[in-house]
């Protein structure tokens, strides 16, 4: 029997279920799966007396890859009967199959993954090719929803309460080896040929086993792992749980509470209970805003920038064997590293070799920990230091494929180090620079070459941020952004590509951020107000702590040199209160950041950081009128507008591009799937019109003009 997802076939007593979803590369959940394991499952039953072995199979490279998401995507809230209809329809299937008293082995030739590992827990025995790249695993949590097809109730019987926590409410995947290790899979193979026979061979020991066609909670002996939440060692863990949780959460993200709640209480009851249960919580979840906007942002969007949607078509792959990098400080000597640690040849200059070698250092101390921990051997320690070259001659840049700049945020210096660096670069090498401000198409007036000049935006610090935003500037061109791309790709982080401007889009969404939060200080709102409202909204941190960080004095140098900029270009420049704020932050009080010592924030030694006390005599107005929820919305909806902005001008042109920056780059927060997906994830015409009474109590800043309203129109998510 062949239908359009699923080959079934029944030869000497074997009946053989191989997933083969047609004109897709991969199996999925799909409606048409759905009926199709209606059939499936019904031809089992009537064959049931021939049957003495069930194999579950798969025709593509990998085993499962899980649920229809655009179905999800285009649920309503009063879809969730249905939802959950389909849900327990899947399961009653699965359920089918896996009791009717004969032995079910699943053979795992590749990834399964989600509702994929849901469909390979179907078997008593499960067999894995033992290839370290593939993975298994529940990633639902990391998109706003929860294992619903039996791997909570599942994998909290197989593990037990505790030790299935990693793997369902942190999403933890694992390999081959690990999975035989806990005990989800029972059996390896060196390759995929070997699963057929291996699952024939066992299902003939079977015969006249009955322990082997059942799952271990059915059998008469079966405990659960560590104990239920009855026995007091659990039930004292269980208490503490949900508050350590929404520490995690602060209640933004409704998924890893719903797959708590599903595991301690399925472990209270039966199976069948157990499973209506989790369907319960995952049907509440399909139908939410949150699971929406992540399910858009982390999976579809995310792979639009894996896939290469922003990187120019028709240019061969390129991946650059040397590249230089000009200044060794935090930023240099963290592309140095992430360079050297992909194989690529680096060359770090600076000024003075001194200067270069304590750029090199700090590789030396980030492999250090991990050979220490023995996460890493000496002799590939040695690998990496041994690609990092720190020089203080440009001579020693001969040959490189790239050079990045990555000195100083001052024009002049960066045009003086291109000049120097760009005639050593090899033929048909491209130029980049590090800034995160200056534009592009000014900086590329230093070039020899303005079309191989391109910005590649690294974030601090360079080896824990996964984003980096390549910036087009007016003559760059398709082949230096391709190169860029690929470039960025090699370095296992994730590429955007935005047009230039000042502030490109990253820094320049992310200063109304924080000037946002510094102009509500000089209004007279407390500043703990402020800080605590943006973690409440779901910022990493406050505005005001974000000032300090990366440090007032530079906020005002870019003050001053867009100031200059602007003068030169003979256009008028008023500094926003926010800025107005920070400017005087520095030159009247003295207090220009963490490094200096000091900021909105004072950093006693040995003791924790506490907002500066002077700031409440200096800024606070007991008379103020403010909400927490327009604290809260003017962070939020000041980020959101500026996207916009950036997508009407077009320095964004793809929504995909907005919403991955502004979450691995800026840290908007996560539930909303993103700057853009905020917006569509809430309804245009609400945002709009919440825009419009912000606009009318705060300012310019929320003015949503005629052509943001458009662009934000024109490129809405159809699924």
């Amino acid at each position: 029997m062949i239908t359009k997802t699923i080959r079934y076939d029944l030869t000497n007593g074997i009946a053989t279920i191989s997933f083969d979803e047609q004109g897709s590369p991969v199996n999925t959940m799909c409606l048409q799966w759905q009926d199709d394991m209606d059939t499936i499952a019904a031809q089992v039953v009537k064959d049931r007396a021939q049957i003495r072995g069930i194999v579950l199979a798969s025709t593509k490279s990998t085993f499962f890859a899980g649920a229809d998401l655009k179905g999800v995507m285009r649920s309503t809230a009063a879809d969730g009967p249905r939802v959950f209809t389909e849900i327990e329809r899947i399961k009653r299937n699965f359920r089918t199959i896996e009791t009717q008293g004969v032995p079910v082995v699943s053979c795992l030739n590749g990834a399964a993954l989600g509702g994929g590992w849901e469909v390979a827990l179907v078997g008593h025995h499960r067999i894995a090719v033992d290839n370290p790249k593939i993975q298994f695993g529940l990633p639902e949590i990391t998109l706003g929803l929860i294992p619903g097809g039996g791997g909570i109730t599942k994998m909290t019987r197989v593990l037990g309460l505790l030790a299935a926590q990693p793997y369902i409410l942190e999403s933890k995947l694992f390999g081959p080896e690990e999975a035989l290790k806990i005990g989800v899979v029972h059996e390896l193979v060196a390759t995929p040929e070997d699963l057929m026979p291996r699952a024939l061979a066992f299902i003939d020991a079977a015969q006249g086993q009955p322990e082997a066609c059942l799952h271990v909670w059915n059998r008469k002996d079966y405990k659960m792992p560590g104990g239920t939440p009855s026995n007091p060692k659990i039930a004292g863990m269980l208490s503490v749980a949900p508050a350590v949780l929404k520490q995690k959460t602060r209640g933004l993200y409704p998924a890893p509470e719903a797959a708590l709640a599903a595991m301690v209480e399925g472990a209270m009851v039966d199976f069948d209970t157990a499973m209506r249960i989790e369907s319960r919580y995952l049907a509440s979840l399909m139908v939410s805003p949150v699971a929406k906007n992540m399910i858009n942002t982390f999976f579809f969007n995310l792979n639009a920038i894996k896939g290469g949607q922003s990187r120019p078509k028709d240019v061969p792959r390129y991946r650059p064997k040397k590249v230089g990098v000009l200044g060794a400080g935090m930023m240099g000597s963290g592309i140095a590293y992430v360079q050297a640690t992909k194989g690529i040849s680096t060359v770090l200059k600076d000024v003075s070799i001194e200067a270069a070698e304590k750029g090199k250092s700090y590789s030396n101390k980030l492999t250090q920990k991990r050979v220490d921990k023995g996460q890493m051997s000496a002799e590939k320690q040695q690998d990496i230091l041994n690609l990092i070259t720190p020089t203080a001659s440009a001579a020693d840049l001969q040959g490189c494929d790239l050079i990045i700049e990555a000195v100083f945020e001052q024009r002049e210096l960066k045009a003086v180090v291109t000049k120097e660096a760009e005639p050593m670069l090899a033929a048909g090498g491209f130029f980049a620079s590090n800034t995160s401000t200056l534009p592009i198409s000014g900086l590329a007036q230093a070039s020899r070459d303005p079309k191989k000049f391109v910005g590649i935006h690294f974030f601090s610090p360079v080896d824990k941020m996964k984003l980096v935003e390549i910036i087009r500037g007016q003559q760059t061109d398709d082949e230096t952004i391709a190169r860029a791309y690929d470039y960025v790709q090699a370095l296992g982080k994730l590429p955007i590509v935005v047009n230039d401007s000042r502030g490109f889009y990253t820094s320049r969404t992310f200063g109304t951020f924080v000037m946002e939060g510094a102009a509500m200080l000089g209004e007279g709102i407390p500043a703990p107000v402020i800080e605590n409202a943006a973690m409440q909204a779901g910022m990493p941190v406050g505005p005001l702590a974000v000032l300090d960080e990366t440090a007032l004095s530079l906020s005002v140098h870019v003050l001053e040199q867009t100031r200059m900029d602007l003068q030169k270009e003979g256009k008028p420049f008023l500094a926003t209160p926010g800025e107005a704020l920070v400017e005087q932050m520095v030159k009247q009080h003295h207090r220009a950041g963490r490094s200096a010592g000091g900021g909105f924030y004072d950093y006693p030694e040995g003791g924790k950081k506490h907002l500066w006390p002077q700031l409440k005599s200096l800024y606070e107005k007991p008379g103020v009128e403010w909400t927490l929820q327009d604290v809260k919305d003017r962070l939020l909806y000041r980020q959101a507008v500026e996207t916009a902005r950036c997508l009407a001008e077009g320095v964004l042109t793809s929504v995909h591009d907005g919403n991955i920056g502004s979450i691995f780059g800026i840290g908007f927060p996560a539930w909303t799937g993103g700057a853009l997906q905020f917006i569509y994830g809430m309804g245009i015409e609400a945002f709009e019109q919440r825009c419009a009474e912000l606009a009318a109590q705060y300012g310019n800043g929320f003015v949503l003009n005629d052509a943001t309203r458009a662009a934000i129109r024109q490129h809405q998510p159809v699924y």
